[in-house]
């Protein structure tokens, strides 16, 4: 007999570690440019490959665990959709692990890549990240600007606000409604618009897992820097968890409150 909570932390597991390793996958394909010209790579790759990881990530593991993949959509869900505080844990410790395992998986199609760049960071969002470090499709060219903590951590609770208006929006029949499981195309085009629109001054984690799970394995492989100072708990931990529940409470009281009642 299947145990439930096994089966939706592995759900959690392959979703995450699909996202991370297609996410990331296009972090490292961008940042160490392999193939083609530089012009080839920018900032439109990296948000086009991540809203595509969404995509694919969701569609994998909605049908067993619901696709949370993100530990700011699991406790935004628990504070205003009635999900178990009993499995948050289990959810948490299934995205985190499959975010570690996810980076592994980019470690091992783009090691001798990112052996010869001097293991940059490809793994997590924030300062030292690969897009500061002049890597850019190998031009040399650096970063113009740098944003401080404070503004990053607006950018974090901004962005993941948004993910939530999207996240809840997919799945909300009173609202306009989606047909034929087309949800994760509309989470994932979320994404898209947050790193588009949103993602500068921070590099829009909006998600706990995918930032911190890749940055200790990062370290592990021996990126410097990944947790020099406060940046990495405050910013993409700490505030995606806030930005979400804050998105979830303005979508309940402008949204929600507004729809005309379900129809039966």
């Amino acid at each position: 007999m299947k145990s439930r909570g096994l089966s939706e932390f592995l759900g959690e597991v392959i979703g995450t570690f699909t996202l991370i390793l297609l996410g990331d996958g296009v972090v490292a394909n961008v940042g160490l440019a392999p193939r083609l010209a530089s012009p080839a790579y920018n900032w439109n790759t990296i948000t086009i490959g991540w809203a595509f990881a969404v995509i694919v990530a969701v569609y994998v593991s909605a049908g067993v665990s619901g696709a949370h993949l993100n530990p700011a959509v699991t406790i935004a869900l628990a504070v205003k959709r009635g999900f178990s505080w009993s499995k948050v844990p289990t959810y948490i410790a299934g995205q985190f692990v499959g975010a570690f395992l996810g980076a592994l998986g980019v470690y091992l199609v783009y090691r001798e890549g990112l052996v010869a760049a001097g293991m940059p960071n490809v793994w997590c969002t924030g300062p030292g990240s690969v897009f500061g470090q002049a890597f850019w499709g190998g031009t040399g060219g650096g970063s113009v600007g740098a944003y401080s903590l404070v503004n990053a951590s607006i950018a974090e609770i901004v962005g993941t606000a948004v993910l939530l208006f999207g996240v809840l929006a997919s799945g909300d029949e009173r609202n306009l409604g989606l047909k034929f499981n087309m949800g994760p195309f509309l989470v994932g085009g979320t994404v898209l618009a947050v790193g588009l629109s949103l993602g500068g001054p921070s590099g829009y984690a909006i998600n706990p897992a995918r930032d911190l799970g890749p940055r200790i394995f990062g370290a592990l492989v021996g990126t410097q820097g990944l947790f020099d100072g406060i940046y990495w708990l405050v910013a993409p931990v700490i505030m995606p968890i806030i930005g979400g529940i804050l998105g979830a409470v303005i979508y309940d009281a402008l949204v929600t409150a507004q729809l005309p009642p379900k129809k039966d």
